[in-house]
């Protein structure tokens, strides 16, 4: 386990330079997207704003930003949904690093409380834990620049079918 592996998420955030802020919060909503929208639709919506993420295009951002607001609109679905729209509104239309600094690190307190809801052990359960890793790997991932992007987004899957499964597996119990 190397140095960044050892950091703490804070320290990740703290130390992230805007690629990666824009990348660890997007990561966080494309990871709880799910309990907004589809898995094909989640992944349609957020394409371009990865994209402009790889390309470090602040106009980009903004605009993807905004369609993807219009799209899934403001409404809630449960605790978990209400944060799942509020890391969606926070998003900084602007490209710069205190505000993506201050959204990414809001996405990861939220992300990490709607796995603790979905989790089936308050406190650091197995979801909530793994959600954390996934956090952290992110926040690694992408200090290697865009070729560290790929990995970032494969993490954010990954994670997104994981929480599917818990909540399509609680629904049923329901």
């Amino acid at each position: 386990m190397g140095t960044a592996a050892a950091a703490g998420l804070p320290e990740l955030i703290g130390r992230a330079d805007a690629r990666g802020l824009a990348a660890a919060g997007l990561a966080c909503l494309d990871r709880c997207l799910p309990l907004l929208a589809s898995a094909d639709r989640a992944t349609e919506v957020l394409r371009p704003v990865w994209a402009a993420v790889a390309r470090g295009d602040g106009a980009a951002w903004g605009t993807a930003l905004a369609k993807v607001r219009a799209e899934l609109g403001d409404g809630t679905a449960g605790t978990a949904g209400a944060l799942v729209h509020g890391m969606l509104a926070g998003a900084p239309a602007d490209w710069a690093e205190g505000p993506l600094r201050t959204w990414a690190g809001e996405c990861s307190g939220a992300a990490l409380a709607v796995h603790e809801h979905y989790d089936a052990k308050p406190g650091i359960g197995l979801l909530r834990a793994g959600e954390l890793r996934r956090q952290q790997a992110v926040l690694e991932s992408a200090a290697h620049g865009p070729t560290g992007l790929r990995r970032a987004r494969e993490l954010s899957a990954e994670g997104g079918r994981v929480l599917r499964a818990v909540v399509a597996r609680r629904a049923r119990t329901a």
